[in-house]
């Protein structure tokens, strides 16, 4: 079963996974538009969306038992 930190990881994920999405397809980032162009909250979302995929890393390790 996933624990909250683990949901919480793959919504960061997801979020950064769709922003790229939008930067190579339209040439809009999503986060900028929103925050501002590496404003301190666009940095500090830009550096969740890296530890949730770290996390989102480990948590697939430990559940592939490697």
């Amino acid at each position: 079963m996933m624990k909250v930190i683990d949901w919480i990881a793959m919504v960061l994920v997801i979020v950064g996974g769709l922003n790229w999405g939008l930067v190579g397809i339209f040439n809009f980032n999503l986060v900028d538009w929103i925050f501002g162009a590496m404003s301190a909250l666009a940095r500090i979302v830009y550096i969740l969306v890296a530890v949730g995929a770290l996390w989102m890393i480990l948590w697939l390790c430990m559940k592939r038992e490697i």
